[in-house]
């Protein structure tokens, strides 16, 4: 049975011809780079956050005017090519979260004024709510969605070096370690995001967009990176609020219970935050029985910011002693990574593959808010092939042997030699660079805090109503309203 079903566990399927895993910024930003040089019609960037300091070429020194900062290529490329339509929708973010990102993206209206640059911030969201996509649409011939933004703390190689120079921010510091992953995809699905964006665009600024001539002059897709997948079915799965109007959309939520609940052997989560009790629940469901599946999760450590670290990471801790004790049969692990000389890396990147079938790749967090409260978007793969099988699993193993320091063929090897995504970690983990994360001791005010999932709302209308939401999250005949059957 096909996890994806649109209109309920997904939006829409869209075929791709070509498809790619973008692991880690470096990756990105370069596609990005050669992406943007083929531009003719239109290019369009939802996100979160934007900064046009970000560097898409760092190269360790920091100085005024630099060539490779994504907002003077933009400005040259609209200047260059008076046709080509840009368009940055970017989250009006309150005034904390701006302030702690020096007031960028707002900042960014004075970069793109009287230039060739819509620039746009979109407050059309519920008090206390987020845009949480990361989508870049060009041409609508090719599109990237994942979970990075392009901000001048996001850059980093899938070595995360301990000290690594070209992590340099236009403050002169530097940030951690930081891992993401993006996907890339061309052809039908490629539109199809262009058709989420231009549907943002209008909610933001009652402007229809024309939908972009079908062929563009030269194929964009940067030549440097091969497809991974070809000629599949790329799903879209959107978390949209019930609001001004709308109803709620909560087809990443579905998708990821369901797809929990129909795992047969592995279930691998990156993600940055995990605090939904209703994944948790499912979860747990599976690790009491006796054939079901692994369950590994690689998360951060500890959150870099304080307020994060006040509601989710405690919240994240109820979770895992919730799956503590479920796992009669020792099938689950969560771990955090670091460098080889213990530095925690950022996990920023929302991954999931089921077994060796689905893989998920997008901006939604395990957490209540981005099932119902944010507005969240991810695309999906499903094998129907035993080489689209194989292609996802290299996409797993990959993804752990680069945490451990060996190449995703080791993990293959330990995984067929030991039994297990879990054993075969267990034997490569040698130095030490994936730790347990463990249940941490709650302070009274931790407790109410992760009891009521202050700061992470499951809906609209449980957003300033916190009794509510235990309610809903913790009373089973309610529980069961919101499980997908």
């Amino acid at each position: 049975m096909s996890f994806l079903r649109p209109g309920d566990t997904c939006w829409r399927k869209a075929r791709a011809a070509r498809a790619a895993f973008l692991v880690d910024t470096e990756a990105y930003f370069t596609a990005v780079f050669e992406a943007l040089r083929k531009a003719r019609r239109s290019v369009t960037l939802l996100g979160w956050g934007f900064d046009p300091r970000a560097r898409l070429f760092p190269d360790g020194f920091d100085g005024p005017a630099d060539p490779d900062e994504v907002g003077r290529i933009l400005v040259a490329l609209a200047r260059a090519r008076p046709d080509l339509e840009i368009r940055l929708l970017i989250w009006k973010s309150a005034l904390p979260i701006a302030a702690s990102q020096q007031f960028f993206p707002h900042k960014a209206r004075a970069w793109f004024r009287g230039t060739g640059v819509q620039f746009v911030l979109d407050d059309h969201v519920p008090f206390g709510a987020c845009h949480h996509q990361k989508v870049l649409v060009i041409d609508d011939a090719l599109a990237f969605c994942g979970g990075g933004d392009i901000s001048v703390d996001r850059w980093d190689t899938a070595g995360h070096l301990e000290h690594d120079p070209r992590r340099i921010m236009p403050d002169q510091h530097h940030h951690a370690p930081r891992h993401e992953v993006m996907m890339m995809v061309d052809g039908e699905a490629a539109q199809a995001l262009g058709d989420l964006a231009r549907e943002r665009w209008r909610r933001a600024t009652g402007q229809v967009l024309p939908v972009p001539e079908s062929v563009p002059p030269e194929d964009p897709w940067p030549a440097h990176i091969p497809a991974h997948l070809q000629d599949i079915d790329i799903s879209i799965q959107r978390t949209e609020p019930e609001w001004d109007g709308r109803p709620g959309v909560t087809e990443i939520r579905k998708l990821m219970i369901a797809s929990v609940l129909e795992a047969r052997s592995t279930v691998y989560l990156e993600n940055q935050y995990f605090t939904s009790p209703l994944v948790a629940e499912a979860i747990a469901k599976r690790l009491s029985e006796p054939d079901g599946p692994e369950v590994v999760l690689i998360s951060t450590g500890q959150s870099p910011s304080w307020f994060d670290q006040l509601t989710m990471d405690r919240a994240r801790s109820n979770m895992l002693w919730r799956l503590r004790a479920a796992d009669v049969f020792g099938r689950f692990r969560a771990w955090y990574p670091t460098t080889p000389a213990g530095t925690k890396i950022i996990v920023h990147s929302k991954v999931t593959v089921i077994d060796d079938s689905l893989a998920r790749i997008g901006s939604a967090n395990i957490n209540n808010r981005s099932g119902g409260f944010d507005t969240e978007v991810e695309i999906a793969v499903e094998a129907g092939t035993e080489t689209q099988e194989l292609c996802i699993a290299a996409l797993r193993d990959r993804l752990v042997g680069h945490f451990l320091g060996h190449t995703g063929d080791a993990v293959a090897k330990a995984r067929k030699e030991r039994g297990g995504l879990i054993p075969a970690i267990d034997a490569l983990n040698r130095e030490g660079r994936l730790s347990p994360i463990l249940p941490m001791k709650q302070t009274p005010l931790g407790e109410i805090i992760a009891t009521y999932h202050l700061g992470d709302p499951y809906n609209v209308t449980d957003s300033w109503k916190a009794t509510r939401r235990r309610d809903l999250l913790y009373n089973e005949p309610r529980r069961r309203r919101f499980m997908p059957r």
